[in-house]
């Protein structure tokens, strides 16, 4: 593993680090289109939106600094995240997941309107495959390969994470993808994409899949409350069943217990 990546057993070191690299996500100008597009819908808001200020720039991952349960989902909404300043925040989307952690305890409301307004994650932490808004919701292969390097530096500090939801294909696959660039150890079989399907690892972390909660997904009743909160009560369960993982493990040196 890079020295960049390696893991950061000091709290205020690790709460350091993560600060330095939100600043960097904060500042990043890489993808012209997105820049674009983030900064449009911010100057022309649906009329519900008008006259508030956006936060109009790439959004970093938040949550607890020690958590053992991550989330990847794909990318900030144009007048979600990108209006808000955090990650499934002010948006439908955002309604539905935070219901879903807040039953299974991860965080301590259900409800997520502002990044001001009280949300706290207990062991849990959100990131996504990309930290701008894209067109239509679709990121191009070039967009996404240009943000990994964020996801790669959180994966080496949040080095407690045992299980990860994926939230959607591309947040499912961003993870995988992820994995293969830091040689972590592979699964013993192929993995499919299909919601609430679990993948284990050799290091010991599990992958479960998930269906995004997008109004595409919501309105047409391909994800339910129910199956989302299935979600997360899957997520406690492995937890509780699990054991932490170690450096070590990562390294390849573990294998699953």
């Amino acid at each position: 593993m890079a020295a960049w990546l390696s893991p950061c057993h000091n709290p205020a070191g690790l709460q350091s680090a993560l600060e330095r690299l939100r600043g960097a996500v904060v500042r990043c100008r890489a993808c012209p289109r997105l820049v674009a597009h983030r900064e449009a819908a911010a100057a022309s808001p649906p009329r519900r939106y008008a006259g508030l200020s956006y936060w109009a720039r790439p959004l970093p991952g938040f949550g607890d600094p020690r958590a053992r349960l991550l989330l990847v989902g794909l990318a900030p909404a144009a007048h979600g995240g990108n209006r808000t300043g955090r990650m499934f925040t002010g948006d439908r989307s955002g309604d539905w997941l935070f219901d879903a952690l807040h039953h299974a305890g991860f965080a301590n409301r259900p409800t997520s309107r502002h990044r001001n307004d009280g949300l706290r994650l207990r062991g849990a932490y959100i990131t996504a495959a990309l930290r701008c808004a894209p067109p239509a919701n679709k990121p191009t292969p070039q967009e996404l390969a240009r943000c990994e390097p964020y996801l790669l530096q959180e994966l080496g500090l949040l080095d407690r994470v045992s299980v990860v939801v994926g939230l959607g294909r591309i947040g499912w696959q961003a993870y995988l993808r992820a994995r293969r660039r830091l040689g972590a150890p592979p699964p013993p079989r192929a993995p499919r994409f299909a919601h609430g399907a679990v993948t284990t690892f050799g290091d010991g972390v599990a992958l479960i899949a998930s269906y995004h909660p997008s109004q595409q997904n919501t309105f047409t009743g391909k994800l339910t409350r129910p199956m989302l909160r299935r979600i997360f009560t899957t997520a406690r369960r492995l937890l509780a069943q699990g054991r932490r993982v170690t450096p070590r493990d990562r390294r390849g040196g573990g294998g699953v217990r």
